[in-house]
């Protein structure tokens, strides 16, 4: 019984299987803690939605989706438009599509699938690579509450998830000074009386050199540019409600992805 147990224990890992673990947890816990076998938190620490199991808890984890995230990000605002990924068509697939890949295996396979060229390579991930996360490919909580077992296959997550559910449900604020953001973190604003009023810009930089990456998102028909700017600039930015200073009521606020959280 306790092999078979075991056995249990190692697909139910292996596949991520949130209801293979509500019928059959207190068993293959057990079994799995007996044969040394790491077993998922199904917990939330923070009460944000995000499961305990997704979180990068390895700071050598962190660094690499950091700079993964930004390299990935940051490529798009300089190759030729036509390279773009078809996809990145706003501020928020821009941040679904990098947060993605930098969470991927990246093989030759996969600089030959994205055309990105890097003139070193950051390491990769190592607690698990999208899309094998113990949530499959649903990346991004979509529903308001703390995270619970049967969230993992009811719907809570999905592939989408606009820049509003981006900034409520998979990030986290920091701060309204944008002194204290790290690369990969998040600029949100919300523009009152535009059509999509909520708008984000990812941190590739910091220091003297500190810039920004985003996409302004189509207008009027028009496509949307993507920008690549000194956050000096940005901070005397033309149109006021754009600048990123806690003075500045569209500004929300420095955001940091969830599954860094634990990482101030």
């Amino acid at each position: 019984m306790e092999s078979a147990l075991t056995v249990a224990a190692l697909l139910v890992l292996a596949a991520g299987s949130a209801r293979y673990w509500r019928h059959h947890g207190h068993a293959t816990a057990a079994a799995a803690r007996r044969s040394g076998v790491p077993v998922l938190s199904w917990t939330d620490s923070y009460g944000d939605g995000t499961p305990d199991f997704l979180r990068l808890a390895d700071p050598a984890d962190r660094a690499a989706f950091r700079r993964w995230f930004t390299l990935i990000a940051e490529y798009q605002a300089i190759r030729p438009r036509t390279e773009v990924p078809a996809e990145i068509t706003d501020c928020a697939s821009l941040l679904r599509y990098a947060y993605r890949e930098a969470l991927k295996s990246h093989n030759a396979g996969w600089f030959e699938d994205t055309g990105i060229q890097v003139a070193a390579l950051p390491g990769d991930i190592r607690v698990w690579q999208y899309p094998h996360t113990p949530l499959g490919a649903n990346l991004f909580r979509v529903r308001p509450g703390p995270f619970v077992p049967a969230d993992a296959t009811d719907g809570a997550f999905a592939q989408f998830a606009d820049a509003k559910t981006l900034v409520e449900r998979n990030a986290y604020f920091l701060s309204r000074d944008v002194r204290t953001a790290e690369p990969g973190d998040l600029l949100f604003y919300r523009q009152f009386g535009q059509t999509s009023p909520w708008h984000s810009m990812i941190v590739v930089q910091v220091g003297p050199q500190a810039r920004v990456v985003y996409d302004t998102g189509p207008d009027q028909g028009h496509a949307g540019e993507l920008r690549r700017v000194a956050l000096a600039d940005l901070l005397d930015h033309p149109e006021p409600q754009w600048r990123p200073l806690p003075g500045n009521p569209n500004f929300l606020g420095v955001y940091r992805w969830n599954i860094l959280r634990g990482s101030e």
